[in-house]
Order: C-alpha cells, then structure tokens, then sequence
C-alpha cells in the first residue's frame, strides 16, 4: 500500500470527522453557477514524505506526473508566468489579458536580489548554496511578496520551500497557506517531491524528508462525495520513480526526464469542479 494513500485518507477522514464547516459564512470563493463554495477544513495539517523509502504518489486515482513536472518546471526552471506555455489549462481562469498571472509565482523566483556572492534569483541562490554552504540554516524561498499582491492573478497558495542538509540528504519543508484537498494535494505533494529529487541530484546529494505544512486544508462541499468514494477504493503499492540519471543541470530537466515505472491506480475521478 502506498503510504502516500495512507497519509491522504488519515488526513481526509480527520477532515470530514472533526472539521469546521464554513456554512452559514461568508466566503470568496464561487462555484461556476456563483453558489458560494463552503468548505469543511483543518488548520494547521503538517505531512512528513520519506523520499528515501518511496516516491509519494496516490494510487486512490492516478496524479499525472509530466503535467505536475511541467508546471513545477514553469515556476523553477523558467519562472515563468505566462500561461501560453503550459499544456494543461489549470490557470485559465486566473490568467489576465496579457496572457499571464500578473507578478505571482515563477515571476517572483525571477527576481535578481543582491546575496553575498553576487546579484542572483531565489532559484540560482538555493542552487549556490546547496553546492557552497549546504549546511547552511538559510536555504529557502518565497513568493509571498507583499509588496506585488495587488499584480498577481492569484495569491501564491504554495508559497515557501526551506531546504535543510542532514548529512547526504536533502530534506524540505513546503509551506501552503491554503489547499483544495481534492484538486491540489497529491499534485503540489508530487511537483515538490520531483523539485527535492532534481535538487539533490544536481548537488550532489540524495533525496530526504519532504515535509507539507498547510495552514488551511479543506474540503470543498461539492468534492465531499467525490472524497467519499475515494476513501473507499483499494490501495496499490507505490511506483518506482526515476529521474534520467544523464541530466547534472537543474536548468535541462524536462518533464520527460521524470518517470513511474509500475504506476497501478484506481481509475480517473472526471468532472471536478473547481471553485474559483
């Protein structure tokens, strides 16, 4: 069984058992038709992924690995915020008449910053010290600017990563201010599991901890159901996952250099719908 299952179902069933619904609230977020989109949350959900024991994929329905990889490429590789150049449509509906999310998330990794080695962006800063100080205590990023808020389509949901040598592992920590179980949780939990193999691979070190904080978990009421019938499907064991042992330069990843090998999952949940 995957422990990845394990940890979703632990997480989802303590949700629905002992979350605070929003009924009754005011809240932002609509559904297509505009009915307001309640949700049943927990506050304050951390989750510990050992990626030394096995790669952190749901196999309760398939998370797909090359649309995760590429979106995580998106902000960290190109840091971007141009939607044109991704395959899925995730962010249509937050994208502005320039085509792009306004200053939020690879826009922000993009930015030059003065650091005592020199003029460099979060992303190239994190890569110098894993390489020079990798015991440093300072290792991490942010998107959360509050000074370009009022220019992001939307707010940076997942918005810090601190990275921490313990040896010859590279662990992390993702800090989310909110997160739709459903949609999100094993696609944010995938994308960053690849980002810490990339890293440790192009420093020379291995794969640690990945440690998931969310501050806002929840459920939206219309996924309830859809939860449901998840916690009921069987569990398979997780697949071996590879990275193309012939890339040494974070910046020539491609999507296509991450792979599952024996992926067994339940079928497909079609339909979501997303609140927005």
């Amino acid at each position: 069984m995957s422990k990845a299952d394990i940890i979703f179902k632990g997480m989802c069933e303590d949700i629905l058992e002992n979350g605070f619904s929003s009924e009754g609230m005011i809240v932002r977020a609509r559904w297509e038709d505009g009915t307001p989109a309640h949700t049943i949350k927990n506050f304050g959900v951390v989750n510990q992924y050992d990626l030394a024991q096995e790669f952190p994929v749901l196999t309760l329905r398939p998370t797909p690995l090359k649309l995760c990889v590429e979106e995580m490429l998106w902000i960290w590789q190109k840091k971007s915020n141009k939607t044109s150049e991704l395959s899925s449509g995730i962010w249509n509906s937050w994208t502005d008449e320039d085509g792009t999310i306004g200053k939020a998330y690879g826009y922000q990794l993009g930015v030059k910053y003065k650091f005592s080695q020199g003029e460099m962006d979060q992303v190239d800063n994190v890569l110098w010290q894993l390489k020079n100080t990798p015991y440093s205590r300072r290792i991490m990023t942010n998107m959360y600017n509050f000074g370009d808020l009022s220019e992001m389509g939307l707010e940076p949901c997942a918005y810090s990563m601190t990275f921490n040598v313990t040896g010859d592992r590279l662990n992390a920590v993702l800090n989310q201010r909110s997160q739709d179980i459903l949609t999100a949780n094993n696609w944010n939990v995938v994308q960053y599991a690849v980002l810490v193999h990339m890293l440790a691979r192009v420093s020379g070190l291995l794969p640690g901890k990945l440690l998931h904080v969310i501050a806002d978990a929840h459920i939206y009421d219309r996924h309830v159901p859809l939860i449901k019938e998840m916690l009921e499907r069987p569990s398979f064991p997780a697949p071996k996952f590879k990275l193309n042992p012939d890339v040494k330069d974070f910046y020539l990843f491609t999507p296509e250099d991450a792979v599952f090998e024996d992926y067994q999952t339940n079928p497909q949940i079609k339909g979501i719908p997303v609140a927005v």
